[in-house]
């Protein structure tokens, strides 16, 4: 892997700037500062919390550090071009991001329906931002300083970096590129792109010659000379879709073409062919927007091409035809070294929202103002998740002392702490310092997870750092409690006992959150998640450990309901596990296909990337209708008397009505006044009874005993 020019090692570009106590938000506090305008504007969807956890507070801070005037405008009214203007025009770009969170994600649930709130906005007040905010807000820039460059980042323009199946429309739209008609578009953790663009447009280069820095995207007319291009079927070789009958139409299926289909050629599996070409001069040619939006087999292929070019030590520059022009993606960013983690973290943010919200919550600042992030990045892959596409799967890590001296920070400077560190974690939990043992075999990998289907022989999963970090961490003066409560990878951590019990013993508050995400093979291989086996051994060690301590402590397992590959049967499998082991979820949640994860390509395509694409490869079924996904939420929520009436139905469906009754072994009791389990509970209820055991959830009856008159 190359190694970078460190983002510490430019000048400053105004060497007299002063850090100010927060970046400006109104013109007033831009005369208060001495400045005329702002290098650089960024426009984002969240609130300004000028806090490390928050991106727009992180990229301001390092353009910042680096010598530039930075002004934010946060959550603007989209309606018109005018609070785009109201910090002037920037000396050298507008940065737009959508915020934490895709916009789409924060306004829908995975039921497609309105939320009723927004964590990111003071109040937590819903719809101070627009849907497809990163397009919306590019434009608006535009019109309001014509020519000014546009450089859009954050999580929602990474994700659609190349199209993408989009779950809100249900279809496949084109990159957020030409849609925003951004000039650049960063995709990954921005801090080295940023640093770079931000210096070259100060040097008086054109934003149409920027066109060489990793993780970034733009667009061009044309292959560049000295380029070779390598058709992306030549890697790997794709099939066509067989249309299999609907067993759900309504109609009488198209028979006699399927089998039409079945009779053709033999299917050409994958090649993963070896090449010799220099990376640095190949681009690998994606099916054209047109031609992913019209067969979905292709589109799992573009998926599973765009994955196997996601590691920085090998990935190749991609580009994929949207119309007359080309969308190009030059390979991933390379990952911070330690020194570059501290030098971000260790920027002087104040740590909190900015003083124009006054005493305004901000829901999502109140959950992590007391946290610190350790790490960065993920390797374990999980189809459904989209962190290693953003952050990839490389750890970043900070150094120990940067880690303590944050602490410290916040035991200091934070207002209304009381002692107690909410999390020190990241992505995961517990894949600090976690890395391949060879650098070289990590720069050649082109596996999408370290852990799947098992521990990759070559990772190092030695606990002893964080647990160091942990110790040294609550010795700390005035620091009472340390919670994890960022999600623990539990297949990584029963490797190391010393670390379960150092978690049992010191950082869990009664309750521990994990997420097994499923019991059933089928759905666990789709999801690329360990065995319930895994989750077995860590819980056995888990409660050990706790009652070595003296404790009481519980997990809290999170599942995920309609995920691709999965089943009624698999549905009812897992609720059954549930009642064997006496969990009963309270919140559940559907898949929400997210762009550009690797399940998404799996919903929309029918067909699984993990594996090889040929009219003879695995197909995926995925529930998609409306009432199979109620029933599978519902196979979760077993216990809730609501969901009694749906499961009788469907066990009865299912030819397994032995399940309906009263017993030990059943799910669900049955109705009262009938022996059918179809159609609503029928059973009377008088108003003045109190309801039937059964609807207690197990809750002992206590008659009422009336207190004798005097």
């Amino acid at each position: 892997m190359e190694t970078p020019r460190p983002i510490t090692s430019m000048p400053r570009y105004r060497p007299e700037l002063t850090t100010a106590e927060q970046l400006p938000m109104s013109r007033a506090e831009m005369d208060a500062l001495g400045w005329d305008a702002c290098d650089i504007i960024i426009v984002t969807g969240d609130a300004y919390v000028d806090h490390p956890s928050f991106g727009m507070g992180v990229i301001g801070r390092v353009l910042e550090a680096q010598g530039f005037r930075v002004g934010i405008i946060a959550q603007p009214d989209w309606k018109s071009a005018d609070d785009f203007r109201a910090l002037g025009r920037p000396n050298l770009f507008f940065g737009v991001t959508a915020g934490n969170m895709d916009s789409m994600v924060n306004h829908y649930t995975s039921e497609r329906r309105i939320r009723s709130d927004d964590a990111y906005t003071p109040g937590g007040v819903a719809g101070k931002r627009p849907d497809r905010a990163v397009t919306v807000y590019a434009q608006r820039c535009r019109e309001a300083c014509k020519g000014v460059p546009v450089i859009i980042g954050s999580i929602e323009a990474s994700l659609r970096r190349i199209a993408q199946y989009d779950y809100w429309s249900d279809t496949v739209r084109r990159s957020v590129l030409p849609d925003s008609k951004a000039d650049l578009l960063v995709f990954g953790n921005g801090e080295r792109q940023i640093i770079e663009i931000a210096h070259r447009l100060a040097n008086g280069e054109s934003i149409r010659d920027i066109n060489d820095i990793r993780g970034t995207a733009l667009m061009r007319n044309s292959v560049p000379d000295g380029w070779h291009e390598i058709d992306s079927t030549e890697v790997d070789t794709p099939g066509k879709l067989i249309e299999h009958p609907d067993p759900y139409a309504m109609k009488e299926a198209n028979t006699s073409r399927c089998a039409e289909q079945n009779s053709a050629t033999e299917a050409q599996p994958i090649r993963l062919m070896s090449r010799s070409l220099n990376s640095k001069n190949t681009v690998i040619r994606l099916p054209s927007f047109e031609t992913v939006k019209a067969d979905p087999v292709l589109y799992a292929h573009a998926s599973r091409l765009l994955h196997l070019e996601t590691n920085p030590g090998n990935a190749r520059a991609l580009m994929q035809r949207h119309g007359t022009r080309e969308v190009w993606l030059n390979p991933p960013a390379i990952p911070l070294t330690t020194d570059e983690m501290d030098y971000v973290f260790g920027l002087p943010y104040s740590r909190i929202p900015h003083h124009a919200y006054s005493k305004q919550r901000i829901p999502a600042y109140e959950m992590i103002k007391h946290s610190v992030n350790i790490m960065r990045g993920c390797f374990g892959g999980c189809t459904f998740c989209s962190i290693t596409e953003h952050e990839g799967r490389i750890i970043q890590s900070r150094s120990e002392n940067s880690i303590i001296h944050e602490i410290e920070q916040i035991r200091d400077k934070t207002p209304g702490f009381a002692g107690t560190i909410s999390d020190l974690g990241g992505p995961t939990a517990n894949m600090y310092r976690l890395a391949c043992k060879s650098t070289e075999i990590e720069a050649a990998c082109r596996k999408p997870s370290c852990v799947f289907p098992g521990i990759c022989k070559n990772l190092n999963t030695d606990h002893t750092p964080l647990i160091r970090l942990y110790r040294r961490a609550r010795s700390l003066r005035g620091i009472k409690r340390i919670f994890i409560a960022s999600g623990l990878r539990y297949d990584l951590a029963v490797t190391s006992p010393e670390y379960i019990e150092e978690l049992a013993t010191h950082h869990v508050g009664g309750y521990l959150k994990i997420a097994p995400e499923h019991t059933e093979d089928g759905p666990l291989e789709k999801m690329m998640k360990p065995g319930i086996g895994s989750f077995d051994r860590f819980k056995q060690m888990f409660e050990a450990a706790s009652l070595k301590a003296g404790k009481k402590q519980y997990l809290i397992p999170y599942f995920i309901a309609a995920h691709p590959g999965t089943t009624d049967e698999d549905m009812l499998n897992l609720a059954m596990w549930l009642k064997a082991n006496s969990f009963r979820p309270d919140q559940v949640q559907a898949f929400l296909p997210s762009p550009m994860a690797t399940a998404s390509a799996m919903y929309y395509s029918g067909k699984n990337p993990l594996r090889k694409i040929s009219q003879q490869s695995e197909s995926v079924f995925t529930p998609k209708r409306k009432k199979q996904r109620e029933l599978h939420k519902a196979f979760l929520r077993y216990h809730d008397p609501e969901n009694w009436p749906i499961l009788r139905d469907a066990l009865i469906k299912m030819g397994r009505a032995e399940l309906i009754g009263n017993d030990v072994t059943s799910l669900v009791p049955p109705a009262r006044g009938g022996t059918s389990g179809t159609g609503r509970d029928t059973r009377k209820r008088n108003p003045i009874t109190r309801p039937a055991r059964s609807e207690l959830r197990g809750r002992k009856v206590t008659p009422r005993r009336r207190k004798p008159k005097q």
